[in-house]
């Protein structure tokens, strides 16, 4: 259904096997077409509000977006990798895409008191500013990104001078303060070839707004700052943006220090020529620095501002400029505006919204300790000559989404108390109050496109990101989730795949999503409405493999200690689904797990071996926690589902599908060893935890690497998501013969664990390669691609799986949290 529903019903026409498609299955697709887009009427054009996933207006592709810039959960802002400022993310979980033709940098050369070159970086020819010299040749620049950085060389023609603009967020694994900040550095290095001295100015220029209806709302107002601290001084502009609501404030800035002057332009008209900003610019290299702030906007007009920092750089000699921008949005509301948030960031720097000039301070003073830090954390892995070069682009790049998926990171309010947190039902979470109080709450969209925070059946996989870089953020989400699963919403809700009615939420279920940004996230959960989840498979379980994932990597006992009531709950719950009582649970006949478009019958390798991943970190739990009788009913359901998992599912090669007896259960899933990935990073494969036999893992990779991997697209696209075994792509379904990226990775770190470090990096880079090079799609690295034409959900949560490659490798070079025996734990009373 994700796909689109013109392509859902081209689909029909093409089923897998032989025959017409039956006319059931027309008349039930015309039925969720008819659902679908009567919600979607209802939603957009009544309510007037966003459609949480809207298949009638996807978000065309643009291959231009290069590294975005901020800290995590403050909002980003994203520069295109020729320059431009084209994706904006302030108001949480909200996109727009929109390049802002004055936002640039613009570069004046003087010698011996004459302007002898001066033009904007920026190859575009606007129709607006027509003033400014633009037109840049692309030939002479070059762009690098490595996340949280990125380079663009400018080889200024004709003039022997070389400007490299580095650009610098705030994003260092473990940090909890300066990784939320809503920041950019741009440190401009000048080398001068030339065998005289050259006065060199960079000019940044900045629209007040994001380029939307709204910039010309007016009420909005400009200023210059200065700030200074402990002898370090900055100043620049800032642009106040009144909106009626999540109002905020730009700062652009310059750092002084000798031989550096900065000066600024309070205010000018971005739509009209722009003629008088450029000839104060080339009179002098600077600009007039008007005092006092400027007129508030009257409707229908736009301003901007600028800020110019200039130096003199010696013949044949270096020197350097450094610039900024902040944004300060402190207080946010959500779609419905019932609760008002406050960022990560306003802990340090205040919520009454005149932080700007501090952030641009603390910015410009403090990038070069950012750096530091982010080499230290990049240096080992890109100094190993045993990593190929895409790998290394990928694990970091693709981290841009910790950052740029729509990320809110907030703090409790001062007058939360455990109660308010718990719910009705009281979740007796002990140390929930302290860790929100602490880290604050964390939520991230399933996708740019896909509008749910902390999609949880996404989130296992892309979690191996937070917990190895960030695991208090992580800590703090499962907290969140354990306090929905002992509470229920009630409220009644039509599921459109379906058309029948049940509650949103039962109690003892893990949610699908803890909410719409366009509602109220965290109040109200579950903003999925194609299917009705309380009927997955996988969510439960994939709660308890990651919590004592968490605690493996983490050794956070008392986390261990509060989640192992909720973990026993949602078991509890879980068992409901093995109905014939064989110790393996069964699938519905439905699409009842991540795969939301690909029906499963009874027993399923994918379900059925996250089952039993989870059975067996129950049993180490119990055994960590001292709790026998747990541990000894768990060790009884293992033996018991280890066997039946084996008799229905294995075929001597790879595990089926699923046990239907179907034409397409016998397909051959890439994704069939999910159970055996978390295990094997949590060092449970192996000894009296083995759950699948080491020999069928093997076997079963090493016919998807031979059959989903190689046989498909002649190897180079990563692994088909099913395959069937005369090695023809499965079509039963809209996502069986789609690539998964972030399945993919996962595949690939399952691969390095169980030895296959050769196939594992092979399939891995074909996404790699389709995604960043042959699609130009970096950073926005979609969910799903086929292999002619078709991709789906750009800029997706899935691909952090990534990291899980990177635990996998440290863990074979011994460098992983170790498979020993941990100190037991006493529960508490």
């Amino acid at each position: 259904w994700r796909v689109c529903l013109a392509h859902r019903f081209e689909e029909l026409r093409q089923p897998y096997g032989a025959g017409d498609v039956p006319l059931r299955d027309v008349l039930r697709h015309i039925g969720l077409a008819l659902r679908y887009f009567r919600w979607w009427y209802k939603k957009t054009r009544i309510e007037k509000k966003p459609a949480f996933i809207d298949l009638l207006y996807a978000v065309p592709l643009q291959q231009i977006y290069g590294c975005p810039l901020g800290g995590i959960g403050g909002g980003t802002i994203t520069r295109g990798w020729r320059g431009e400022f084209c994706r904006w993310q302030l108001n949480p979980g909200i996109y727009h895409y929109e390049t802002v033709i004055a936002d640039q940098f613009t570069v004046c050369l003087r010698c011996k008191g004459q302007t002898v070159y001066q033009q904007v970086l920026s190859v575009e020819r606007p129709s607006t500013l027509q003033g400014w010299n633009w037109g840049y040749c692309g030939h002479y620049a070059f762009y690098h990104a490595l996340y949280p950085r990125a380079w663009t060389v400018y080889e200024l023609p004709g003039q022997n001078v070389v400007l490299t603009c580095r650009q610098i967020s705030p994003v260092i694994p473990h940090d909890y303060k300066d990784s939320s900040l809503p920041v950019g550095v741009f440190v401009w290095e000048v080398e001068n070839g030339r065998d005289e001295d050259v006065d060199v100015s960079i000019m940044f220029s900045l629209q007040n707004g994001m380029g939307m209806k709204e910039d010309r709302s007016g009420g909005h107002w400009n200023e210059p700052f200065a700030f200074e601290k402990e002898g370090e001084r900055v100043a620049g502009v800032l642009l106040h943006h009144c909106s009626s609501v999540n109002p905020f404030t730009f700062a652009i800035s310059a750092r002084e220090k000798a031989g550096t002057a900065v000066t600024h332009l309070t205010a000018f008209n971005p739509a009209g020529s722009g003629r008088e900003v450029w000839q104060d610019l080339l009179q002098d290299g600077r600009l007039d620095s008007p005092a006092g702030k400027s007129s508030p906007t009257e409707k229908g007009e736009v301003t901007a501002a600028a800020v110019c920092a200039s130096c003199r750089v010696p013949a044949r000699g270096h020197r350097t400029l450094e610039l900024a921008l902040a944004w300060d949005m402190p207080c946010v509301h959500f779609g419905s505006k019932e609760k008002l948030h406050l960022r990560r960031y306003t802990r340090f720097f205040g919520s009454r919204g005149d932080a700007a000039p501090a952030l641009s301070h603390h910015a410009l003073t403090h990038y070069e300790e950012w750096e530091e830090k982010i080499e230290a954390w990049q240096k080992p892995i890109l100094e190993n000559s045993q990593l190929p070069s895409w790998y290394k682009s990928a694990l970091f790049n693709e981290l841009y989404f910790m950052t740029d998926g729509g990320t809110i990171w907030v703090e409790l309010p001062p007058d939360c108390c455990a109660e308010d947190l718990q719910g009705p039902a009281g979740a007796g979470l002990s140390h929930l109050l302290p860790i929100l109080r602490e880290y604050g709450r964390f939520a991230y969209l399933e996708g740019q496109e896909y509008r749910m925070y902390n999609t949880y059946d996404v989130h296992f996989y892309a979690s191996f990101a937070l917990v190895m870089l960030w695991p208090k953020l992580q800590i703090s989400l499962q907290y969140d989730i354990a306090v929905t699963v002992v509470n229920e919403d009630v409220q009644p809700r039509q599921y459109l795949m379906c058309g029948q009615t049940a509650q949103v939420k039962l109690k003892n279920v893990v949610p699908h999503d803890i909410g719409d940004p366009g509602d109220e996230p965290w109040h109200r959960v579950n903003a999925y409405v194609m299917h009705d989840t309380a009927d997955w498979k996988d969510l439960n379980l994939k709660f308890v493999l990651q919590v004592y994932r968490d605690y493996y990597v983490t050794r956070d006992s008392l986390y261990l200690q509060d989640m192992w009531p909720v973990c026993q709950a949602v078991m509890e719950s879980e068992l409901k689904f093995d109905t014939d009582n064989d110790g393996l649970i069964e699938n519905g006949g439905f699409a009842d797990q991540t795969y939301d478009a690909w029906v499963v019958h009874g027993a399923s390798a994918y379900c059925g071996g996250l089952w039993l991943a989870a059975v067996c970190t129950m049993c180490k739990m119990a055994e960590v926690l001292g709790d026998a009788k747990i541990q000894q009913k768990y060790t009884d359901i293992l033996h018991k589902g280890k066997e039946a998992f084996e008799r229905m599912l294995w075929n001597g090669k790879y595990y089926n599908y699923d046990s239907s007896g179907s034409e397409a259960s016998s397909s051959i899933m890439s994704d069939q060893c999910a159970g055996q990935w978390f295990l094997g990073a949590c060092g449970l494969d192996q000894g009296e935890f083995e759950v699948f036999p080491k020999s069928h893992i093997v076997s079963a990779l090493k016919t998807i690497f031979e059959k989903n991997v190689m046989s498909f697209a002649g190897g180079t696209m990563g692994a088909v998501n099913g395959m069937r075994p005369d090695g023809v792509p499965d079509t039963s379904s809209v996502q069986s013969d789609e690539v998964w990226i972030g399945v993919v990775y996962a595949l690939a770190a399952t691969m390095i664990q169980e030895g296959l470090v050769e196939e594992g990096f092979h399939t891995a880079e074909g996404c790699y390669r389709t995604v960043w090079e042959r699609l130009g799609m970096a950073f926005q690295t979609p969910e799903a691609y086929r292999e002619k034409k078709v991709y789906r959900s750009l800029a997706y949560m899935r691909p952090l799986s990534i990291w899980s490659m990177q635990l996998a490798l440290e863990r074979r070079a011994g460098q992983a949290p170790p498979s020993l025996q941990p100190p037991r734990v006493s529960i508490q009373p």
